[in-house]
């Protein structure tokens, strides 16, 4: 196609070896050819010390530590700098929100040691939910594991959670590591290091994440009372006919004073006929 004439680049006839960037308009048969980047998926172990941070000023950013240079990638999400363990990195913007948002429910799983010995109370408390930032945390799945570590598996990504969730119990983190994101765990990742994910693995991600929603779900609407949707419709009905009987109710006392006419009308003829006297007079 090139040595017909058929490919140009820039609006000139293509030649045989000629380079092209991604700046460079390129058309075949007057089509213009797409540039498709490749989908980039990655496991990464991070350290403790590292900073969830694509900041490069952070000398201890997360991607200096991830270390990788196939391109622009982000993690999916983060952990504390104490912290170590699982974080995704993708080039993919479309899969970050719906595997972060709260909303969509997507397990993560993490093993965590604790200062003191983990008692049938504080697993109960844990499992039931704990309350921190205001707000009472959803119910997940807690496993003593032995005297000073547990296992939590989260659908929630509250900032700091577990370490909030422990301190309000009464105890402190000492170890935090996350070993699984959906489907994807740190088996055969040592600390420090990475690894693209498998072809399985992306597939049974992106189909995970398919129905889920990148952003917030609208709220519903409240009408002026408080109420909304049709609740709320219902109580403005209710009021709305009360308004029209009362003032059914005070147009009936009112003709029953003038005797069946409208206080209108009787206003009138009193009127004229004063007027009348007036004139004959």
């Amino acid at each position: 196609m090139i040595e017909a004439g058929k490919v140009r680049v820039n609006g000139k006839v293509a030649q045989l070896g000629d380079l092209v960037s991604q700046e460079d308009r390129v058309l075949v048969n007057g089509n213009r050819v797409e540039s498709r980047s490749q989908r980039v998926y990655l496991a990464f172990n991070k350290p403790v010390g590292v900073t969830s941070t694509t900041d490069r000023t952070d000398t201890d950013n997360i991607l200096k530590a991830l270390g990788y240079h196939g391109g622009r990638v982000f993690p999916v999400g983060r952990l504390d700098k104490d912290s170590e363990g699982l974080i995704l990195f993708t080039n993919d913007g479309d899969i970050v929100n719906k595997i972060l948002r709260a909303s969509n429910k997507h397990d993560k799983e993490y093993i965590v040691s604790v200062d003191k010995p983990i008692t049938p109370d504080f697993i109960s408390q844990m499992s039931e939910g704990v309350s921190i930032l205001g707000v009472m945390t959803r119910r997940c799945t807690v496993e003593k594991i032995n005297t000073l570590t547990f296992r939590i598996i989260l659908n929630q990504g509250l900032n700091r959670q577990i370490r909030r969730m422990c301190k309000a119990l009464g105890y402190s983190v000492t170890r935090l590591q996350r070993i699984r994101v959906m489907n994807i765990n740190l088996d055969g990742i040592a600390t420090g290091t990475w690894r693209f994910l498998t072809d399985s693995e992306t597939a049974t991600l992106l189909e995970a994440v398919e129905g889920s929603r990148k952003e917030a779900a609208p709220r519903r609407k409240k009408s002026a009372s408080g109420d909304s949707g049709s609740h709320g419709k219902k109580n403005s009905r209710k009021r709305t006919g009360a308004k029209n009987e009362e003032g059914k109710n005070k147009t009936k006392g009112a003709r029953k004073a003038t005797g069946g006419r409208g206080p209108g009308k009787s206003s009138t003829r009193n009127a004229k006929q004063k007027g009348k006297g007036s004139r004959r007079k």
